[in-house]
């Protein structure tokens, strides 16, 4: 059934876009698909007992409620996600737990507690190269461009893409350079 949930969710990300009228908010096009999926990775949830599945399946929550406009949910769930990979001692996993937990305290307004989770993804990851670290500056860089630190967010994203042209993932270098475009024109 996890395989199941996972095919569902690289289906119903086609639906997702960044607002421009919202700071590049993640949105989607089809809120009724992601409650399907919900409905499905909560009877999941409630059936595991393994610790990683459970990591995995809060993660996959708080995303899409935070992505439905829901980020009270979503941050229950990502503080849980991040509990667990902080008792497995899964550095990466905590770096990515600690990526969603920020977007989903943006999302509810409070940016600058945001950053600090942010900055604490970058920590965690400094002095070894950990393939979030472009994830880490693209989200703090959106954070910022909320506080309007423009310079500021439009460093975070230069740094974001550079790190994303060495992966070679086209549609992660497009997303960074429309954060980049949309900063230049504030």
């Amino acid at each position: 059934m996890l395989n199941e949930l996972k095919e569902k969710l690289a289906e119903i990300s086609k639906y997702i876009y960044m607002d421009v009228t919202d700071n590049l908010h993640e949105k989607t096009s089809d809120v009724g698909a992601f409650q399907e999926v919900i409905r499905n990775a909560t009877v999941l949830l409630d059936k595991t007992e393994d610790e990683m599945e459970r990591q995995f399946l809060l993660g996959t929550l708080g995303n899409l409620n935070r992505i439905i406009g829901v980020p009270e949910k979503a941050i229950t769930h990502l503080t849980e996600s991040l509990a667990i990979a902080r008792e497995t001692k899964d550095v990466p996993r905590e770096i990515a737990a600690l990526i969603r937990l920020g977007e989903a305290v943006k999302y509810a307004l409070r940016q600058n507690e945001a950053l600090a989770l942010f900055d604490e993804a970058l920590e965690k990851g400094e002095g070894e190269a950990h393939k979030y670290m472009d994830f880490a500056l693209q989200h703090k860089g959106k954070c910022l461009l909320e506080l309007e630190r423009y310079e500021e967010a439009e460093n975070s994203f230069l740094e974001a893409l550079r790190l994303r042209k060495e992966k070679g993932d086209q549609p992660l270098i497009d997303s960074t350079q429309l954060a980049i475009d949309f900063v230049e024109n504030k």
